[in-house]
């Protein structure tokens, strides 16, 4: 290999750090450099200084990669956080149509959802599992981050929830027969172990990154 292309490389490396896609990146670089010196036919003194001029300085790539990375786990917090509200909203909107407009297809979705609880907890919970294996998945070891900041502003609905029921101030009878004291303890349980749950996910996903 040649001398200036090592330099580069070596550089580039350092400067990506432990961004969660560095392999891939380095790959790709690595297959645009040989290319470029294998047609120019490049003599080693001039290697590093042609490279850089074609493809820019390790800098400027890092650069470039590090502000998307910051880019996606932005869209990725955005978009579970968006998930969970739609979520609350959507079980606002339906509660708040079974108690004040008696239509008949609300009534029937309302009872069966009543009579499954289980099978909402469980869902709930593939919801937050699903969370932090495309965490993992996408970002791979660096991804223990974003998976903290995403939980903590996901969370945040549950939080609010579990305090207006705690304190009631929401009218609880609209609840029934959903809202019954097991039911509750059941669901400040989970709260607890959402994170864990996010956390295996995660992990789970990290392997399937490798």
């Amino acid at each position: 290999m040649k001398t200036g292309v090592w330099r580069f490389f070596q550089e580039l490396e350092d400067v990506l750090g432990k961004h969660p896609e560095k392999e891939q990146i380095m790959a790709e670089y690595k297959s645009h450099v040989y290319e470029l010196v294998q047609e120019e036919n490049l003599p080693e003194a001039d290697c590093y200084e042609e490279v850089i001029k074609r493809l820019g300085t390790p800098e400027e790539i890092g650069a470039i990669w590090k502000q998307e990375s910051k880019v996606t786990a932005k869209k990725m917090q955005i978009l579970f956080v968006v998930l969970n509200v739609i979520l609350f909203l959507g079980g606002i909107a339906l509660t708040v149509a079974y108690n004040v407009y008696q239509l008949e297809w609300i009534e029937i979705l309302w009872d069966r959802l009543t009579d499954v609880p289980s099978i909402i907890v469980l869902a709930y919970m593939l919801f937050w599992g699903l969370l932090g294996y495309e965490i993992g998945r996408e970002f791979g070891s660096g991804g223990l981050k974003v998976l903290r900041k995403t939980f903590t502003y996901a969370i945040i609905p549950n939080l609010i929830l579990m305090y207006l029921i705690v304190f009631k101030l929401i009218p609880q009878d609209w609840f029934q027969p959903l809202l019954n004291g097991p039911f509750i303890i059941v669901c400040m349980l989970l709260t607890i172990i959402l994170y864990p749950v996010s956390w295996i996910g995660y992990r789970w996903g990290r392997k399937a990154s490798v």
